[in-house]
């Protein structure tokens, strides 16, 4: 079952998002906060872009020294190009919840794909977030503002094993993580 944004803000009083704003922020900002069925979060102002000759990127074998690090308000991906960041949010997902997540429209419609996988049951942290600009144009990303809707699935039954229960290798990332086998 699809949680509504009842449920959602009821979850955020027991930590499951932080920050969280109990309403849509729509003006003047790409928007972020609570909607009908999900919560749309907002992408920090810490980026990692790679490297120009930094040789394949491997994530079997990949390391800090093929990303250069950028911090600010505005980060402009290059045509045909892509950027790790994360969520602004630091996320606690309950065990019986599965969390999707979906690019938002306005990024969509400007040649951004926002590639998040799953939050498992009982997963915590900030989100690292892939951004792809498939354009021959540069694109730009607005930090503290938003960048997906994230939703939140319930499950009839409890998981016999939670990510948490895995000691998953990303459970309560903070910053962004590279990738770790």
């Amino acid at each position: 079952m699809v949680k509504n944004d009842r449920w959602i803000i009821e979850m955020s009083k027991k930590g499951m998002i932080e920050p969280f704003n109990h309403e849509q922020v729509r003006k003047g900002v790409i928007s972020f906060g609570v909607s009908s069925y999900g919560y749309d979060i907002r992408i920090s102002d810490e980026f990692k872009m790679p490297s120009p000759g930094s040789g394949i990127i491997d994530p079997k074998n990949s390391h800090d020294s093929q990303f250069r690090d950028y911090k600010g308000d505005i980060c402009e991906i290059p045509a045909n190009s892509y950027v790790i960041c994360r969520s602004l949010e630091y996320l606690r997902i309950p065990r019986e919840t599965l969390v999707l997540c979906f690019g938002k429209s306005t990024y969509a419609r400007s040649g951004v794909i926002v590639n998040i996988t799953p939050l498992e049951p009982e997963w915590e942290g900030n989100i690292t977030i892939s951004v792809s600009n498939t354009s021959p144009f540069p694109v730009r990303l607005y930090a503290n503002e938003g960048i997906a809707q994230i939703v939140f699935l319930e499950a009839k039954n409890l998981c016999e094993t939670s990510y948490a229960d895995k000691k998953g290798k990303y459970q309560a990332q903070q910053g962004i993580v590279l990738p770790k086998i």
